[in-house]
C-alpha cells in the first residue's frame, strides 16, 4: 500500500473526475494527505477529508503564494481552526522566491509563525521551499528544539541540501519530477537512504513521465514508486513499504 503525502485534491482540476479518489484507492495509495492553501480552500478540502476519512487527511496552513497584504488575518484563520479540529500537519507553509518577492518578509513571518503554531500542537509541518531552499532551512534550524519534524515537499535541491535537511530530522518529498529526464534527483537520491524519503504527486501539478504536461493525480504514485525502485535497486514493494512507514512516522507522531 501506498501513501501520496502531498496531493490537493480540492483543486477543481480533480474534483470535476469523480473517480480521481477511488482511481487512487484501486492503485493501492490508500494514504493521502491534503495540504491546505488559504482561507478559501478550507471548506473544499474538509468536504472531502470527511467524506474519504479513511483515505484522506487534512492539514492546516497558509501557503507562501497566498501570503499578501492580509496574511495576518489569514493567519488568525489558521490558529482558529488548529483550536477547533484535527489536522495532521501544519502545511503547506514556507517560502517562495520564484514566482514574486512583494511579500518576501512577510512570507518568512507568516513561515515562523507557522512553525510556533506546529511545535505548540505538536504537529509535523509541510514545506514548501521553491528557489527558496537555503532559507527554508535555516529557518527550520533556528526552531529545531529536538520536537519538531516534517517535509520538504516537492526537494529537488543538491545532496548537500538533502543532507542539511536529513540533519534536521526532516524527509524528502519526491514526486513525478524524479522521473523527468533532465532532472539530478536520481543522482541527488543514490546518495540519501531510503529512510528519509516519502512518495507523494502535489496533483494536479508535475505529473510523472509518461503523464508529463497532463493532469497529475495520486492514482500515479506506484509510477513514481517505479523509478525509485531502479533508483534504490529495491523491489516496488519494498519502496512502498518504506515509505509508507516514513509517512507514518510523520504524521503520527505524538500520538496524531
Amino acid at each position: 500500500m501506498f501513501t501520496d503525502t502531498h496531493t490537493h485534491l480540492y483543486d477543481e482540476q480533480l474534483t470535476a473526475d469523480d473517480q480521481n479518489i477511488p482511481r487512487a484507492i484501486e492503485a493501492g495509495v490508500t494514504r493521502m494527505y491534503l495540504p491546505n492553501c488559504d482561507s478559501g480552500t478550507v471548506a473544499g478540502m474538509l468536504e472531502i477529508a470527511d467524506r474519504w476519512p479513511e483515505n484522506c487527511f487534512p492539514m492546516m496552513g497558509l501557503h507562501p503564494t497566498y501570503v499578501k497584504e492580509n496574511y495576518k488575518a489569514e493567519l488568525a484563520i489558521v490558529a482558529d481552526h488548529l483550536k477547533n479540529r484535527k489536522y495532521w500537519a501544519v502545511g503547506e507553509i514556507g517560502l517562495d522566491y520564484y514566482w514574486d518577492v512583494t511579500y518576501k518578509e512577510q512570507q518568512k513571518e507568516a513561515f515562523a509563525m507557522q512553525i510556533d503554531l506546529a511545535l505548540a500542537y505538536n504537529l509535523p509541518i509541510v514545506i514548501h521551499s521553491r528557489e527558496s531552499t537555503a532559507d527554508c532551512i535555516e529557518m527550520v534550524r533556528s526552531k529545531q528544539n529536538g520536537k519538531l519534524c516534517g517535509i520538504f515537499h516537492c526537494f529537488g535541491g543538491s545532496k548537500e541540501e538533502a543532507e542539511q535537511i536529513t540533519a534536521l530530522g526532516f524527509y524528502l518529498g519526491i514526486g513525478g519530477v524524479v522521473t523527468y529526464k533532465k532532472s539530478t534527483l536520481p543522482e541527488v537520491l543514490a546518495g540519501v537512504p531510503l529512510k528519509h524519503i516519502v512518495l507523494e504527486t502535489d496533483a494536479p501539478y508535475l505529473a510523472p513521465v509518461p503523464y508529463r504536461g497532463k493532469r497529475n493525480e495520486s492514482a500515479y504514485i506506484p509510477v513514481v514508486a517505479h523509478k525509485l525502485s531502479e533508483i534504490y535497486r529495491l523491489p516496488i514493494d519494498e519502496i512502498a513499504r518504506i515509505t509508507s512507514e516514513n509517512a507514518t512516522k510523520i504524521f503520527h507522531a505524538n500520538g496524531q
